[in-house]
């Protein structure tokens, strides 16, 4: 059958597993290159058998899938709409638009923006969704807009799932940016709700792969195996600084007299 797209005034009659947004950073932090590799990659992934074959597994055998890319808080560009896909030719055909299309960088990273817009299009679907899933991607912290954690935990409360592909990759004029532990980050601060789970991104060379593994878990509804630890005596958790983009933006522009 392929890909069918749907126009939100079309009648809401057909489910799907799984509704799933994938949200793409885009913000100046990355190079040109790494924007394209990364477009690269999620078509690659999108229209690979492992995925097409996880969409014919599910219990209703399709899913929808939308893209758009992000990066301050008010830039949001819809790649590819609301689009049903139950097969090979439908992946590919996704997959094709998405490589049709072209990547411009844009300034500073709002997580929380896009979790806000990818909330809005999840809450206004044109079909009956058993999962609602927001694929987030990116390269730092949040540093534009509201706190991250303000948005997470309302998209979670409105029965949303949060994932994260944190790319702890270098290059790019945002470097200044970067943080070490931005896995963690996103663990504490970006993603939630039941199975959430976070897949790093260390090396270019691993991101189709990555794209690819944490798509089929999305759509299959299953989380990354760890291996069971048992601690010998409970430590709690030492608290984490979500706002740590905001604070690093605010540091750099003290030192070079940024106006905004």
């Amino acid at each position: 059958m392929g890909a069918v797209a749907i126009p939100f005034s079309a009648e809401a009659g057909e489910r799907v597993d799984v509704a799933l947004v994938l949200a793409v950073d885009v913000s100046r932090s990355m190079s040109p290159e790494e924007l394209q590799i990364q477009r690269k990659g999620y078509a690659a992934a999108i229209a690979s058998p492992e995925v097409v074959r996880a969409i014919e597994l599910g219990a209703h055998g399709r899913i929808g899938l939308m893209m758009f890319e992000w990066a301050n808080d008010t830039h949001i560009r819809e790649i590819v709409g609301w689009t049903i896909i139950e097969d090979r030719d439908g992946a590919t055909e996704f997959a094709d638009k998405v490589l049709a299309d072209s990547t411009f960088g844009q300034r500073r990273t709002s997580i929380s923006g896009a979790i806000r817009h990818a909330t809005a299009f999840l809450e206004d679907l044109p079909f009956e969704a058993d999962r609602r899933v927001i694929d987030i991607s990116g390269d730092g912290p949040n540093n534009h807009g509201a706190p991250v954690t303000l948005a997470r935990d309302a998209a979670v409360e409105s029965g949303m799932v949060i994932n994260g592909l944190p790319l702890m990759t270098t290059g790019g004029a945002g470097f200044q940016f970067n943080i070490k532990d931005l896995d963690e980050y996103y663990r504490r601060c970006v993603i939630g709700g039941p199975a959430s789970f976070v897949i790093p991104v260390n090396n270019w060379v691993q991101f189709p792969d990555a794209v690819r593994r944490k798509l089929v878990l999305e759509i299959g509804g299953v989380v990354p195996h760890v291996p069971s630890v048992i601690k010998a005596q409970f430590t709690p958790q030492e608290p984490y600084d979500c706002l740590i983009g905001e604070k690093i933006w605010r540091q750099m522009r003290e030192q070079y007299f940024w106006d905004q």
